[in-house]
């Protein structure tokens, strides 16, 4: 099975975007796949800004990348685009980080008027990387309900799309896509 990376690009400690990218893990992990959520938050700030890529949390964060066969990429939307801190960092990769790697973009955010910043803010920077982009999911955060124990659940019909999405970026991955062509 696949190794998944979810790169949570929130700067929120309380984070509806966080729990997206844990929601789509865990079924990834039903799924039989390996996976890592890397919440951006907690990298040191300072060589984060820097581009100190020889710092040790920077350098373990870039290395989770490399290994990584894929990569889903969860964002709030500010703005109409994506977060300053999941740009930060996708600025400190290697400009081919994500060549040949399935990545699934989600993103959460408060107005469906943001919508389109999945395809047009941050498809591209992952087009840029050499990624092959999945198609993502934009998650209305009145859709996200956090339980008192921080369970979350997601509206009926985004939970149906979600799932739709994470079949297709499923049978990307690179040990499902070696079954789907044998």
């Amino acid at each position: 099975m696949a190794t998944v990376l979810a790169l949570s690009g929130s700067p929120s400690r309380a984070s509806r975007t966080a729990l997206l990218a844990e929601h789509t893990t865990a079924d990834l992990r039903v799924r039989g796949h390996r996976t890592h959520v890397l919440a951006l938050r907690d990298l040191p700030a300072t060589p984060l800004l820097t581009a100190d890529i020889h710092d040790p949390s920077i350098a373990r964060a870039v290395n989770l990348v490399a290994e990584a066969d894929a990569l889903v990429v969860a964002t709030p939307i500010y703005k109409a685009a994506y977060s300053g801190l999941l740009k930060t960092f996708l600025d400190l990769l290697p400009q081919h980080a994500f060549t040949g790697k399935p990545v699934l973009p989600l993103a959460t955010g408060g107005s469906p008027a943001h919508v389109l910043a999945l395809d047009y803010a941050l498809r591209p920077v992952l087009t840029a990387l050499g990624a092959q982009v999945c198609q993502g999911r934009f998650v209305l955060d009145r859709h996200l309900t956090t339980a008192p124990d921080g369970a979350m659940t997601v509206d009926h019909d985004d939970e149906r799309q979600l799932t739709r999405v994470i079949d297709q970026f499923d049978l990307a991955l690179p040990s499902r896509a070696h079954l789907t062509a044998a």
